[in-house]
């Protein structure tokens, strides 16, 4: 029975697996993304993503300070510290949670071992352009339906542009 085992062993034995981690965690920072297993990655972002959280909270001098020491005693890197407290907190000040996403890329031919990419969300511009404009939804009434200062708006922009472009009846008529 596996009663309260949570963690995936991953094969290896505890001071292996930290290393394997640290390595990951470090990669992924200075990297932005990695491809490895997938039971990997899913280790790797339960590691990876309480580090991260660690660099948002900076009320204070000694708060920092002490951040960056809790960071560099789990990942044993000066630049990936750097890296994580200089370009990635920053970044995700904003975001509440979920820094990292999984992507499978399917298996592997050698050994049958299903690969996966994990990635900083933020970090991403393909994906990164369409949170932008979805992070801010159209206001709207409690019917569901959209005010209507905005309708207002949008309906002359719609009947000016067709009606420059299409030729009227008359026009078409005297050719």
């Amino acid at each position: 029975m596996r009663h309260g085992d949570k963690i995936n062993n991953l094969g290896r034995k505890k001071a292996h697996r930290v290393a394997l981690l640290q390595n990951l965690a470090s990669q992924l920072i200075t990297h932005k993304r990695i491809v490895t297993t997938l039971a990997k990655a899913k280790a790797l972002r339960t590691y990876v993503e309480p580090l991260i959280t660690k660099t948002k909270k900076n009320e204070n001098a000694l708060q920092i300070s002490h951040n960056h020491r809790l960071v560099f005693a789990e990942l044993q890197d000066k630049a990936a510290v750097k890296e994580l407290f200089t370009v990635v907190g920053p970044k995700v000040a904003s975001r509440p949670g979920g820094y990292t996403r999984i992507l499978k890329l399917g298996i592997r031919p050698g050994d049958n071992a299903e690969k996966a990419m994990i990635e900083l969300v933020d970090f991403n511009e393909i994906y990164g352009k369409g949170v932008e404009k979805a992070a801010e939804p159209a206001k709207k009434t409690r019917r569901g339906r959209a005010p209507k200062k905005a309708e207002a708006a949008a309906e002359p922009a719609a009947e000016a542009t067709p009606a420059a472009e299409t030729p009227s009846t008359e026009e078409k008529a005297g050719e």
